[in-house]
């Protein structure tokens, strides 16, 4: 199949720094992409690369896009390098919108399906690092949220532990909490943290489930990351050792058997991600790269078939942006 390429950078503004042990982080970029096939028949795209979390640089996501033709082949779009995991992500999935009957000719209205998709899925709300989420949660709340994720490894490990003890004692006690370190704790802290979470399970007083740690040690310890998941009763998540296929795989080989946070916008390629996930049957969160409905759509169609065991998608992160829909429809009414 033929099709006829254009593509789009963008720039988005979160409405507040998302803080993570990574840094500061203001402006999402990323790539519009949109397919048109031989009968004018509309797939869009979105390459939305987190180059510090493992994927390509929007550098070279945009060389890429620029060094392609007018008309590309699906030959083309299934030859993307590994290299270029986000690249992967956005063609395919624009590749399968012209092929699958998404409404990609009407394109997006604010009761689009796009904006709305009719996904039966669990949703997991992030919350505002350090002492900001003990304000943020009801909010949240009030939407519908019933799982939610804190950034922890932003601060001293004294000052969030007491964070994190108003935390659990504030939300409701049919919540579930997600510690996210991105990587950010050494050996000694990560054990602090599962053993002060598993002696809260220990407690019969406190009802609120801590669901999991996710990725508490740097991609590099991954071997201390298989022994602290065998050493306490507090799950362990990994999420940058998981950025990409390549990683996946690699990590499965080796013997984790845990939680795999997926980042579809990220991973890879969508059909050899759907291979993997059902030859292996791996126990997934699903979870946003602050993509906008384009890409969010593929990824969630993603989560709706791969999810095995009903976890909450880390999809909870609309209030970190202004709403989309006019700034969306205009970009793309200019491609």
């Amino acid at each position: 199949m033929r099709y006829q390429f254009k593509f789009r950078p963008y720039q988005r503004r979160f409405l507040r720094s998302l803080t993570t042990n990574h840094g500061k982080w203001d402006i999402r970029e990323g790539i519009i992409l949109r397919l048109t096939d031989e009968s004018g028949k509309l797939g869009w795209g979105e390459i939305a690369p987190i180059s510090w979390f493992g994927s390509e640089t929007i550098e070279q996501a945009l060389d890429f896009c620029r060094q392609l033709p007018e008309e590309i082949t699906d030959e083309i779009i299934f030859s993307i390098p590994d290299e270029l995991p986000a690249c992967q992500f956005g063609f395919e999935s624009a590749q399968e919108w012209v092929s699958g009957g998404d409404e990609g000719d009407k394109f997006i209205t604010p009761n689009s399906s796009l904006l709305n998709p009719n996904f039966s899925l669990l949703y997991s709300g992030l919350l505002p690092a350090g002492e900001a989420a003990l304000n943020q949660w009801e909010t949240l709340w009030q939407k519908g949220y019933r799982t939610f994720k804190w950034k922890i490894s932003v601060d001293a490990i004294a000052n969030e532990l007491k964070i994190f003890e108003s935390l659990i004692h504030t939300l409701p006690s049919s919540a579930k909490l997600r510690l996210d370190a991105n990587g950010g704790l050494t050996y000694e802290e990560a054990n602090l943290w599962l053993r002060t979470c598993d002696n809260l399970k220990a407690n019969a007083k406190l009802a609120l489930e801590i669901e999991f740690i996710e990725q508490p040690l740097p991609v590099e310890q991954f071997q201390g990351m298989l022994e602290l998941s065998t050493s306490y009763e507090t799950a362990i998540a990994i999420d940058e050792s998981v950025a990409t296929l390549g990683q996946l795989a690699a990590c499965h080989q080796q013997g984790w058997r845990g939680i795999f946070v997926i980042k579809p916008g990220i991973v890879g390629s969508p059909s050899r991600l759907r291979k993997f996930c059902h030859q292996h049957q791996i126990d997934t969160v699903f979870s946003s790269v602050f993509e906008t409905a384009i890409a969010r759509l593929a990824a969630l169609k993603l989560a709706a078939e791969l999810s095995q065991n009903n976890r909450a998608i880390g999809f909870g992160i609309d209030h970190f942006f202004e709403q989309e829909e006019t700034w969306l429809q205009s970009l793309c009414n200019n491609l």
